[in-house]
């Protein structure tokens, strides 16, 4: 592992190891010149190949002929931003460290800057991470229409660090946290780095977009249900190990009752509601196009329902807002009934109002005739009584 070079009076060494660190002298005639050889050893756990949110571990080792200097020891990531770690186990010979969580976006080239005063030590160690995930957040909220088509996606990138080492992976749905899952997808990666993926269920109205980015798992919903909600999650799996990332789909419908025309003077409820709960800084609207303030309602916090009772057609739209940001809107055309129609109903009303005040009167006057009756029935009773009591007075007589 050595050779000399007698033109430059070199000795070169490769493969280092820790164990060939110490005292190396040249001798050139009467002339001796020592030279201490300090040697670092820097490994990283896994080989450097992580998974999102994995922490990885991190061992400085160093030797050297003389007594073993304190070191200070500061690393760097990818985007030359400081990192602190965690330091786990600390001597002279063998410092263990942990660094913090990683993102798809740590990976790259990080150094180890080691520092001391006494030997002065600076000395700057690289070392590549890998890391194997996605671009998106954790947990992402998306946002829907029913019968609209809405396209999911979640972004590897394994083609940006060429990670071309077999992995595999899935996606999965369910409405609710504790419901029974649906697998969607299976995908892998081939020797030449590219994904390959698997349909899994064709029960369900979701396609797979022949067409898309690379190193991107997809899935369409070609007419969004308002069942089609839930949480949509995405898993890797590399050497036992798993990582993914979730997609929380919120569905927006809206309806009328009564549905059809609204007439002069009548009422209808609009009704907007969304699949899940929202966030705190999330809510719903009611407006009219081109209305009033008058024409405007809000949800309350945590509400997943609004309901707004109207009297004036047109174009009603209901917002979902997050943080000032309209998210999706959904419309309902509220349409005015015809003249003739408003016509029919005045007339029917006037015609129903006649008819009760006839019916009333015809009450009225036979409830008169008939005590007229009775009132006449009994006088004539009274006089026959009248005119036989006379009759027997006389006869008496």
């Amino acid at each position: 592992r050595a050779d000399v070079k007698m033109q430059h009076k070199q000795l070169r060494v490769w493969n280092l190891k820790l164990s060939d660190a110490g005292v190396y002298t040249c001798e050139y005639g009467p002339r001796k010149v020592h030279i201490s050889l300090h040697i670092f050893k820097l490994t990283i756990s896994l080989d450097g190949h992580f998974l999102q949110n994995e922490v990885p571990e991190l061992i400085l080792m160093q030797n050297s002929s003389g007594p073993l200097p304190d070191l200070s020891i500061t690393l760097f990531d990818s985007n030359n931003n400081r990192v602190t770690p965690e330091l786990q186990n600390k001597n002279r010979e063998k410092y263990v460290m942990n660094l913090k969580k990683l993102e798809a976006m740590d990976s790259g080239t990080w150094v180890c800057h080691v520092h001391s005063d006494s030997p002065l030590i600076n000395q700057n160690i690289s070392f590549d991470v890998k890391v194997l995930g996605f671009q998106n957040p954790d947990l992402e909220r998306k946002y829907a229409t029913v019968d609209s088509t809405f396209i999911l996606s979640w972004h590897l990138n394994s083609q940006k660090i060429k990670w071309t080492e077999g992995f595999r992976g899935q996606l999965n749905w369910k409405q609710q946290e504790n419901a029974n899952a649906h697998e969607l997808l299976d995908f892998n990666v081939t020797a030449q780095g590219q994904l390959h993926e698997t349909k899994k269920s064709s029960s369900l109205l979701f396609e797979t977009p022949e067409r898309k980015p690379e190193s991107t798992i997809q899935v369409k919903l070609p007419e969004v249900h308002f069942n089609h909600s839930g949480q949509y999650q995405c898993q890797l799996e590399y050497q036992g190990r798993h990582a993914q990332s979730k997609i929380e789909l919120v569905v927006m419908k809206v309806s009328a009752n009564p549905v059809g025309p609204l007439s002069r003077g009548a009422n209808m409820t609009l009704t907007c509601q969304v699949s899940g709960p929202l966030p705190p800084n999330a809510y719903l609207r009611w407006e009219r196009v081109n209305g009033t303030r008058m024409d405007i309602k809000n949800s309350k916090k945590h509400e997943v329902k609004l309901e707004v009772n109207i009297s004036a057609a047109g174009l009603w739209s209901c917002h979902l807002i997050e943080d000032s940001d309209r998210k999706i809107s959904l419309h309902y055309y509220v349409e005015e009934a015809p003249v003739w129609i408003n016509h029919v109903i005045i007339g029917a009303s006037v015609g129903g109002s006649l008819l009760a005040f006839a019916l009333g009167c015809l009450c009225i006057i036979s409830g008169i005739s008939s005590h007229r009756r009775r009132q006449r029935a009994k006088r004539m009773a009274q006089a026959r009584q009248y005119l036989l009591e006379n009759k027997t007075c006389q006869c008496q007589q």
